[in-house]
């Protein structure tokens, strides 16, 4: 499998726009880093036992 293209980007991009508006993709982004965070947290807990 290869990595999307810009075209190929900017195409899921305006299809998320279109179905969650542009006043919660900041909520969803936020949500999102939240738990990257959180998975990246444990992960390293899990390592260190």
């Amino acid at each position: 499998m290869h990595m999307p293209g810009p075209m190929e980007l900017m195409l899921i991009f305006l299809v998320i726009l279109l179905l969650f508006g542009a006043k919660r993709i900041p909520e969803i982004a936020r949500g999102l880093g939240q738990g990257i965070k959180e998975f990246k947290k444990t992960f390293s807990d899990i390592t260190k036992e």
